[in-house]
C-alpha cells in the first residue's frame, strides 16, 4: 500500500528501500519538537501584512486612516483601537467641512495635517497591532504541526489495520518492543504488546498493565476500548485518552 506523502517525510531514511535493518528493540524515531536552543530566525517585527497595514493612512493621502483602525479593532477587539477609528472618522468629516463654505484651501491644509498624522501614528501602532513572534512561538507551532502529523501517522495505520490486517501484522503495527521499519505514530496494540510497550501509553499504573496483560491471557484479548475499561476496571477519563493511541489486533 503506498503512504501518503507528508512534507515532514521528505528525506527520511525509512522510505529508502535500501534502509538497512535494524537491530532488536530499534522504534522508529518520532520527529519530534527541536529543543529551546535551536535557533529560529526572528520574524520581523510586523511582518509584511504589519507593513502593509500601517502604509496604508500614507498610500491613501489619509483617508485610509480610519478603516486601518477599524481593522485593527477588530482584530484585537480593542475598545481603545475602536475609539481611536472612530475619532479618525470624525476628523475626516471635519477636514472637508470647509468645502461647503467654499475655503478650498483650509481643506487641503487640514487634509496634509490629517494624512501625516494619520501615517505617523499607524507606524507608531503598528508594533501593538502585529507584535514580533518570539522564537518560543515558532517551537510551539512546530510542536503543534509534529502533534497533528503524528495524529495522521496514527490514522494512517489504522486504516491499513482496518484494510489489511496481516500486513499490519508484518509491518509490526502497534509493536514498539519489535524490529520495524514502519512509524505507526506511537500506536499500541494492547491484545499483544509488551508490558514495557504497554507503558508507553499514558496515565497507565503498574497496577493497571498487570491487570491487563492478565486479562487478555486469560481472556484472549479485547476488540475495544470500552471493552477494556470495563473488564480491566479503567476509569472513563483514561480510556477516552487512551483512545488514540491504541489498537486491538486479534
Amino acid at each position: 500500500m503506498k503512504r501518503a506523502y507528508h512534507p515532514l517525510m521528505a528525506g527520511s531514511a525509512s522510505t529508502s528501500p535500501e534502509w538497512p535493518p535494524r537491530p532488536p528493540g530499534w522504534r522508529p524515531e518520532a520527529p519530534v519538537p527541536p529543543s529551546a536552543q535551536t535557533q529560529f530566525t526572528p520574524i520581523p517585527r510586523g511582518g509584511p501584512e504589519g507593513i502593509g497595514w500601517a502604509c496604508l493612512p500614507a498610500l491613501t493621502c489619509g483617508l485610509g486612516t480610519a478603516p486601518a483602525f477599524v481593522y485593527a479593532a477588530a482584530r484585537h477587539r480593542s475598545a481603545r483601537l475602536g475609539r481611536i477609528a472612530a475619532g479618525y472618522g470624525l476628523a475626516a468629516g471635519i477636514v472637508f467641512l470647509p468645502i461647503t463654505f467654499g475655503a478650498p484651501s483650509v481643506t487641503v491644509l487640514l487634509l496634509m495635517i490629517y494624512w501625516v498624522i494619520g501615517s505617523v501614528h499607524a507606524f507608531a501602532e503598528r508594533p501593538k497591532i502585529f507584535p514580533n513572534r518570539t522564537p518560543r512561538d515558532q517551537l510551539n507551532q512546530h510542536a503543534i504541526e509534529v502533534a497533528r502529523y503524528r495524529r495522521g501517522l496514527r490514522a494512517e495505520a489504522r486504516r491499513l489495520v482496518a484494510e489489511d490486517p496481516g500486513l499490519a501484522n508484518d509491518l509490526h503495527i502497534g509493536r514498539p518492543e519489535l524490529p520495524r521499519a514502519y512509524d505507526d505514530g506511537g500506536l499500541v496494540d494492547v491484545n499483544h504488546a509488551s508490558a514495557d510497550a504497554l507503558a508507553l501509553l499514558p496515565e497507565l499504573t503498574r497496577e493497571m498493565i498487570q491487570r491487563i496483560v492478565r486479562l487478555r491471557e486469560e481472556q484472549g484479548g479485547f476488540v475495544s476500548a470500552a471493552e477494556l475499561a470495563l473488564h480491566a476496571d479503567l476509569p472513563p477519563d483514561l480510556v477516552t485518552r487512551l483512545a488514540d493511541y491504541v489498537i486491538f489486533l486479534p
